[in-house]
């Protein structure tokens, strides 16, 4: 597919690392709040419907659901999933690519070939 004039815009401005920060972090808002609104359509629930059920307002769920919010508190969110019948799973990923976990033990030798007796 060929690169649009965004798209090369964009590359051009995730160079800066303070820009990438940003964008990378907006990304994390919006998978949060399409996550919600979407676990909250499939329960044929409305706004209002999950509002009463969490005890909140409409306008309180509007936000949760608004990929700008970002105050989602853990507390919160459990809620939200509990009546929405789902888990909640925040996930730390390094940093570094291929930096992955890395156990303190060395590796066991192993034999590669029996004994014949």
């Amino acid at each position: 597919m060929k690169a649009t004039n965004f798209d090369r815009y964009l590359e051009e401005q995730l160079q800066d690392p303070a820009f990438a920060a940003r964008f990378k972090h907006a990304g994390e808002a919006w998978d949060v709040a399409m996550q919600i609104a979407a676990l909250r359509r499939q329960a044929g629930l409305s706004q209002k419907d999950l509002a009463k059920l969490l005890k909140t307002s409409q306008q309180q769920v509007s936000r949760l659901e608004s990929p700008g919010y970002e105050g989602h508190s853990l507390a919160t969110l459990r809620r939200v999933a509990e009546v929405l019948h789902a888990n909640v799973r925040v996930i730390f990923e390094p940093e570094v690519k291929g930096a992955g976990m890395r156990i303190a033990e060395t590796k066991a030798p192993y034999r590669t070939t029996s004994k014949k007796k």
